[in-house]
């Protein structure tokens, strides 16, 4: 006897509900740090963007404070009430042309026109200020969050310092900063094929990713004209409040002038401009100071630089003149005869012998007239303020000289490829 369909269908339904009502193994949910990450909320200068519509700019050539915030509908009232507010806290007349600036408005306002509750002004690629007018009026000074690598180069001069550098991949800054911790040691517009220098130095990153230059320059070492000249960052005093940079003996490289280019002599006559010379038979100036002493006595630079001129003039007599930086020069004159290997072009370090004493040219006897030039203006160096140039302190220097020990022998080892 054969069974109806619709027994047969029935039966057939009851098996697959009961087939669909087993239980199933349930894959585990994994987190990974992705998922994770995607779950915290996106800020922009410490503020959740799902929250703002953001307005990024510069300050444009005839851009003021005021004129933004109103050019983005902020009434002048508020924007008068905002100005009196923090005008004790930041001025906002200082502003800068071509620096960014970020506008925050809130997406839940339920003004008719959308204002900004949020300006954002950033002083350099670090520090910034945030003015908030949400409800309270608030001034907040902030630095975005930065990062130091420790880096190390070699550039030898083949070209040019810039060409050289910018050949290495290396920050023009670079140069800039070196100039300024060898200012009174390294002419840079005259550097020769041959000269090299090492570096240790920070590079500055912001948020590990975003490059912005160098940082500090922690040591160096400059082969200039055939010489040494080394260069360590270190406090100034046990305090640390102040850094220098001084050579591998604990000098500063912000070298003071020598007060005469004599070991021994005595002054006979000083620089003036209404001095009668028997020579001459009348009143001539004397832009320079005589420092007498016997015929053969060595004759010093009295800071470090290179020498630019050397010659012979019947006034002058054997003659050198030396260029110390961009604001220093210094002249000896009257010399028997020159150091050997002293010429033009040669790197001189201060107290070293550049000549010595004699009474060639117009002298009435052997000595050396020291001149002294400042902005190529020629001045008294016995009344000249010279910059100060202390070394390290006796009772700090055993220290000293222990801790820059290992920096000393990284510069040495320090090939033309960069360590890592």
């Amino acid at each position: 006897m054969k069974k109806p369909l619709s027994y047969i269908l029935i039966i057939v339904s009851l098996i697959q509900a009961c087939q669909n009502n087993k239980p199933t193994l349930q894959q585990p949910v994994v987190k990974t740090r992705d998922s994770i990450a995607s779950k915290k909320t996106a800020k922009i200068y410490s503020y959740p963007k799902e929250q703002f519509q953001i307005i990024k700019d510069t300050i444009d050539k005839n851009d003021t404070f005021g004129a933004i915030l109103n050019r983005h509908n902020l009434p002048f009232p508020k924007i008068y009430q905002i100005t009196q507010k923090i005008k004790d806290t930041f001025d906002v007349k200082r502003i800068k042309v071509g620096r960014p600036y970020v506008l925050l408005t809130r997406k839940d306002s339920l003004d008719s026109l959308p204002r900004p509750k949020v300006f954002i002004y950033e002083q350099d690629p670090v520090h910034y200020t945030v003015i908030d007018f949400q409800d309270s009026i608030r001034v907040h000074y902030k630095s975005k969050k930065i990062s130091k690598r420790k880096k190390t180069a070699v550039v030898s001069i083949e070209k040019s310092l810039y060409q050289d550098i910018a050949d290495k991949n290396l920050s023009p800054k670079l140069a800039m900063e070196l100039s300024n911790i060898y200012a009174w040691t390294v002419d840079f517009f005259h550097l020769n094929k041959g000269d090299s220098f090492k570096v240790i130095y920070d590079d500055i990153y912001i948020d590990d990713s975003i490059y912005i230059g160098i940082g500090t320059i922690h040591a160096a070492l400059f082969n200039y004209g055939g010489k040494k000249f080394y260069a360590f960052r270190y406090p100034e005093d046990s305090l640390q409040t102040a850094y220098d940079y001084f050579d591998e003996e604990g000098r500063t490289l912000r070298k003071q002038f020598l007060k005469a280019p004599l070991k021994f002599g005595r002054i006979t006559s000083r620089y003036s401009m209404h001095r009668y010379l028997k020579l001459y038979g009348r009143i001539k100036p004397h832009l320079g100071t005589d420092f007498a002493a016997p015929t053969g006595t060595p004759i010093m630079a009295t800071a470090n630089g290179v020498v630019i001129k050397k010659g012979y003039t019947s006034g002058n007599g054997n003659y050198i003149k030396i260029k110390h930086n961009a604001t220093y020069s210094t002249q000896y004159l009257h010399m028997s005869k020159f150091a050997k290997g002293i010429h033009v072009g040669s790197v001189v370090k201060q107290g070293e012998i550049i000549g010595y004493v004699g009474a060639t040219g117009h002298a009435t006897g052997p000595h050396v007239c020291y001149r002294f030039w400042k902005n190529g203006k020629q001045v008294d160096a016995l009344k000249e303020k010279m910059p100060p140039a202390k070394p390290i302190d006796s009772t700090r220097l055993e220290q000293y000289l222990k801790d820059i020990r290992p920096v000393k022998e990284r510069l040495d080892r320090l090939q033309n490829t960069p360590l890592p």
